[in-house]
């Protein structure tokens, strides 16, 4: 096991780690064992005026933009209070859906101001776990032991504020970031006392490399992933098709479906097959990407060896090895196939997303258009500890394009009363850019068009008023002058 935990979870102002904010973050490490140690970490983290909050996510939270202001930490504080307090060596950051949003968030905030985006989470024997993959994959091989929630409808249902309430665990509040720190370490305890074998399989198996040899290995294994079916207990049997080219990944096809009618398909058919159809009865190729680095829930096929699990998932050794027979047969051709449809999907999405370096408006999001040159390291710690009125004379020694025009951004957004009057006119235009210009012309309009929805649909009382009240008055002082809602 890992010399300790660290259970983190946060707070954000959208769902869009390119775009969103974090505006709480906390945490609570722990040892071997999930017993505290320490105090534990709760911060706010300033809103900057260039971003918008979503109000359907300031109402789940009940944080407000005027509190971050008030009692935040801007993001260069934050991030080096996260250095000094937070990291250390030996640690594993974990927590619940952490690896697809709260890691993303933490990528971002440390690109953002000039950070390595990455070495928190593995130098100095540090790695990650999710327990989210951990919770759904014991809910559909081991389930013993936990009450396991439903939907309303009906359906199985992960939700963390659930589990807690049916495993009488304490969750005292939803959607703060501390208690739900604390959920999920009561959640990792139940079901590390209620299946410890299995909380132990996918700890030891957690990293890239043991995910790698698993898959690599060509044989059928078990997966268990949000993208799959939850009727199904978002599981199933999968094998590899083929070696993603230009990541750390694979292509693996689901073998509960019998491949029969895709492998005769065109590569543009496949492509029409493998995107999203909101047509519930469309043909969907049963194929997706595994990344081995997001810790992916993975075993060998043989933990569905009892009848009860083929039950349970609705899938028997039958039938996957009656699929896997007809899938080797034409393996080879199908696999380029899915090989060449792999590469239009991304030249399609690269084309969507493509935007030039140098437009300030879209540089927050471009984390993953490439690793920074190597002779940035330097130029970048000298950017974090240099006295804000020295920053601008270190764009010189940069190389990287997007460090170049971040730069001002993070004067301005972590030292704004170190701006000169140019500076200064420099960063209003920014903000004015992004919430009236370009694809951004109407986000302040839809913002209040969104605060008189949730007025008008549902009349607001109590603390529901005065966040929305909140709302209006913060979309109202980030306005330039002369612009009315």
């Amino acid at each position: 096991m890992a010399a300790n935990f660290f259970f983190y979870d946060l707070e954000t102002s959208g769902f869009s780690p390119r775009a969103a904010r974090i505006m709480q973050f906390a945490g609570q490490r722990t040892d071997a064992d999930l017993k505290p140690l320490g105090e534990p970490v709760n911060v706010l983290i300033k809103l900057t005026p260039d971003v918008l909050p979503d109000p359907d996510a300031v109402l789940l939270t009940g944080i407000t933009p005027q509190q971050t202001l008030q009692d935040g930490l801007t993001e260069a504080e934050f991030l080096k209070y996260f250095y000094d307090e937070v990291v250390q060596s030996d640690t594993t950051f974990v927590g619940f859906n952490s690896v697809r949003f709260d890691d993303e968030f933490m990528r971002y905030v440390h690109y953002r101001n000039f950070y390595d985006a990455y070495e928190w989470q593995w130098r100095d024997g540090r790695s990650r776990w999710d327990i989210l993959d951990l919770v759904r994959m014991t809910r559909a091989l081991r389930p013993e032991g936990i009450e396991w929630p439903f939907t309303e409808e009906g359906k199985p249902t992960n939700r963390l504020e659930l589990l807690t309430k049916l495993n009488a665990l304490d969750h005292t509040h939803a959607h703060d970031a501390l208690s739900d720190v604390y959920a999920t370490i009561a959640v990792a305890r139940l079901v590390r006392g209620k299946q410890p074998d299995l909380f132990k399989y996918l700890f030891n198996n957690r990293s890239k490399k043991a995910v790698a040899e698993l898959v690599l290995k060509g044989d059928p294994f078990i997966y268990t992933t949000g993208r799959y079916s939850g009727t199904t207990l978002n599981t199933s049997a999968a094998v590899l098709l083929a070696k993603h080219p230009q990541q750390d990944s694979g292509i693996v096809y689901n073998l509960r479906h019998d491949p029969t009618p895709f492998l005769n398909m065109s590569v543009d058919e496949l492509v029409a097959c493998w995107q999203y159809d909101p047509d519930p009865a469309a043909l969907r190729l049963p194929v997706k990407t595994i990344k081995y680095n997001r810790c992916p829930a993975v075993a060998p096929l043989g933990v569905i060896k009892d009848p009860a699990t083929q039950e349970r998932l609705d899938l028997g050794l039958d039938t996957i090895a009656k699929h896997w027979a007809i899938l080797k047969q034409h393996q080879a051709n199908f696999a380029q196939k899915i090989l060449q449809a792999q590469a239009k999907l991304d030249d399609r999405r690269s084309a969507q997303q493509g935007v030039l370096v140098t437009d300030s408006s879209n540089v927050d999001g471009q984390l993953y258009d490439g690793f920074f040159p190597a002779g940035d390291k330097s130029a970048m710690q000298a950017v974090r500890t240099a006295p804000p009125e020295e920053l601008t004379e270190l764009a010189a020694s940069l190389h990287d394009a997007r460090l170049k025009t971040l730069l001002p951004l993070y004067k301005a957004r972590n030292y704004p009363s170190s701006l000169t009057s140019e500076e200064r006119a420099q960063w209003d235009s920014f903000c004015a850019e992004k919430l009236f210009s370009g694809e951004q012309a109407s986000r302040l309009a839809e913002y209040f068009a969104r605060l008189g929805e949730l007025s008008k649909d549902n009349p607001a009382t109590g603390d529901k008023a005065f966040l929305l009240q909140e709302l209006q008055l913060y979309g109202e002082s980030i306005m330039p002058g002369d612009v009315t809602a």
